[in-house]
């Protein structure tokens, strides 16, 4: 964070808004009450950007994408070419764009709100009442502003059980997995949500004997069935030990690894344990119990369909508030709450519109309503399925491994949700997403051409084979 930003907060001025945190969703509240002539301050307690910048997306992404291209690689071993990664090779390395990735985005950040007339201060906010905040910090002396609205979008934090020791180096959380420097032998994860499996999927394309243990029974639960089924069993081909239904009764530990004991008897033992089970509002400290703001499990704030607390002029968006935790949800959050505040907008989230995208190996990517929703919804429903191997362009590249479903309304083909496993899903998945958008039909993929040979193509085998079925 530069001086230059720093020093325009201006404790004597009344701000439109004053937004707590400088994540996805604290950046569209903030350019977006901008946009629209308003003053705006925004408050970081650490570094511009956020979790999701420093240490939550952007990494994890950076090591996932070195770690998908060599598992592309080795598919690819029909042109001649191979891939052995070196034993000695370290985390450090596949992370070699994260220090440039972090860097440049920070620096677009903070342009972005210099040139929108954004003020920028470092220091962390407590809530004073409901139009004032007070700033502190190390190097600078307490300071109040006081604001109109108030946005929270502080993000979440790992949740930390009592019974592990997180200053001990073999015991890590999703903030601090990738400070590891060695790649290790074994690693066993606790939980069985997207971080979880992310970095079970990554670690075992490196090498890694991977057990992942989960107290639910079944891995990514809010998935369609038949894609978290299959992942799971795409997980145990890559040898990932996964072992759902049980629950962890304590942990012991030394300098040479860590031992996991279930409550069903069972002992795992690992070079590392990565605890990614759960996580907390970082709301500690902001002043909510004082100033009457409601908070649900977890310390996570609830509102209402426009992100209000239950003090109108209070604002909470991003993960903050709970599932679906998305950095692309928050920022669209950041940008509804803050219409709301400036507006007449009564804009809210179409959230059968909102994409899920899963960054394990392969990716998972879905939009729209499950099979079970469906069912429950008693929607007569029809579905199309295609598999990667049925197109050229699978073939060609050597990736098999993935299908796309297309779910139906029977009598008017309205198209109600799109599930993709394999390569380049959390892209193709806005192709179904825009023509849901617009109220579009499956055969809407039948009556267009789409390029030859591509990953697209299977829209359109999956749209005949599903129409044939009427």
């Amino acid at each position: 964070m530069t001086d230059i930003l720093r020093k325009h907060a201006d404790p004597q001025k009344k701000y439109d808004l004053v937004v707590i945190g400088s994540g996805p969703g604290g950046e569209k509240a903030a350019i977006q009450c901008a946009k629209l002539g308003k003053s705006v301050l925004v408050i970081e307690k650490d570094h511009t950007g956020g979790t999701s910048l420093n240490r939550g997306t952007i990494p994890s992404k950076t090591l996932w994408e070195s770690v998908r291209y060599i598992n592309l690689i080795k598919q690819r071993q029909i042109y001649g070419i191979s891939v052995r990664l070196d034993q000695d090779l370290t985390i450090d390395p596949l992370m070699h764009r994260k220090r440039a990735a972090i860097s440049s985005l920070t620096e677009r950040l903070e342009n972005t709100f210099e040139r929108n007339d954004v003020d920028l201060i470092q220091g962390a906010a407590t809530l004073i009442d409901p139009h004032t905040v007070r700033v502190s910090s190390d190097s600078n002396p307490e300071e109040e502003f006081e604001a109109s609205y108030i946005v929270i979008a502080v993000g979440t934090r790992p949740y930390r059980p009592d019974f592990l020791d997180f200053d001990h180096p073999r015991v890590r959380d999703s903030d601090t997995v990738l400070g590891i420097r060695e790649i290790p032998k074994t690693l066993t994860i606790v939980g069985g949500g997207v971080i979880a499996c992310e970095y079970a999927t990554i670690f075992s394309n490196l090498g890694v004997k991977v057990n992942l243990v989960d107290p639910r029974p079944q891995l990514l639960d809010f998935l369609d069935r038949e894609f978290s089924s299959a992942l799971t069993y795409l997980m145990r081909d890559q040898g990932i030990r996964v072992r759902p239904g049980e629950t962890v009764s304590h942990a012991e530990w030394d300098d040479k690894s860590v031992v996991v004991s279930t409550e069903s008897g069972k002992r795992i033992k690992s070079d590392f344990l990565l605890f990614a089970f759960g996580r907390m509002g970082n709301t500690q400290g902001l002043g909510l119990e004082e100033l009457g703001i409601e908070t649900a499990k977890y310390q996570l704030i609830k509102v209402n369909p426009f992100f209000q607390t239950n003090l109108p002029n209070i604002y909470a968006v991003g993960d903050v508030i709970g599932p679906p935790s998305l950095a692309a949800t928050a920022m669209d959050q950041g940008r509804l709450a803050a219409l709301h505040a400036f507006t007449d907008s009564t804009e809210r989230h179409r959230y059968e519109l909102l994409p899920t995208g899963i960054y394990t190996i392969p990716e998972i990517s879905t939009v729209g309503a499950t099979e079970e929703e469906l069912t429950e919804q008693m929607v007569s429903y029809e579905v199309g399925t295609a598999g990667y191997r049925e197109i050229a362009r699978g073939q060609i590249i050597g990736s098999t491994t993935g299908r796309i479903k297309l779910l139906f309304n029977r009598e008017n083909l309205k198209l109600l949700g799109v599930h993709i496993i394999g390569n380049q899903a959390t892209e193709l998945v806005h192709i179904g997403q825009t023509v849901m958008a617009f109220e579009g039909k499956v055969d809407y993929f039948i009556d267009h051409v789409f390029n030859y040979p591509t990953f697209s193509e299977c829209y359109r085998i999956a749209a005949l084979n599903g129409v044939n079925k009427l």
